[in-house]
Formats: structure tokens, sequence, C-alpha cells
């Protein structure tokens, strides 16, 4: 499984309302709704940044996209489907600073704290 991370900024020509409407009502249920694109993806998440201060990050990310693959190539071959190019690329270019769009592809995640039966104690009995 890998996993990639996409910092994203809105078209500054959208406000930060505008663009979360279209990202949680256009883009996401776009992508879910075509499914030679959302057979490729495991996991999809939409993290739209908290509140507009110093505490919720950088001033300028709006949020993050969080997608999950089977593997690597599964994550090519999303991107390489012509639905990608037709419709997803597109749509991104209207509500997104596609210039300036950051991203990682990862591993799994190594889980620190909040892994899976975890009571939340903070008492693993193991030293980190």
């Amino acid at each position: 499984m890998v996993v990639m991370y996409a910092l994203l900024r809105r078209n500054p020509e959208l406000s930060h309302e505008e663009f979360v409407r279209h990202w949680r009502e256009v883009h996401g249920p776009l992508i879910a709704g075509i499914p030679e694109l959302a057979r490729h993806i495991v996991r999809y998440e939409q993290h739209v940044r908290h509140r507009p201060d110093a505490l919720s990050g950088n001033d300028d990310i709006d949020g993050v996209a969080v997608q999950w693959y089977e593997s690597i190539d599964a994550f090519a071959a999303f991107i390489a489907e012509p639905a990608y190019a037709e419709f997803v690329a597109p749509d991104e270019r209207r509500f997104l600073d596609t210039d300036r769009i950051e991203f990682i592809v990862t591993d799994e995640p190594n889980v620190v704290i909040g892994g899976p039966g975890e009571t939340g104690t903070g008492d693993t009995g193991a030293a980190g």
C-alpha cells in the first residue's frame, strides 16, 4: 500500500469557502463517480484547513488530499487513465493553483500513537 499526500492551494480567483465547496461537492464526487478512476483508489480523504490562523499551519495551504493505493503502479495507472486527463485535470485547474501543488507518495505510515487496539491511555507498554 502507498499513500499520496498533496498540499493544496486554491485557485487565487476563489475564496477559501468556494474552494472547499468545489472540492467537496464537485471534485470528490467527480472522482468517486467515474468507475475507471475510482477503481484505482483504496481510500480518498479530504482534509480542509481547520481555521485561518497560525495554529492551522501555513496560511496559504487550504487543504490536504490523501489517497491510498495498492501500489505505486496503481497510482500511476490512475493518473494514466484517459478519464483523468478528460475530467479530473481540467477540474483541478478550476479550483486549484496547480502550479503550487506539492505532493509525496509514501509507504504505509508507521503509527507511533493510535494504533489498533490502543485505549488512548498513551501506555502501550513499549519504549519509543
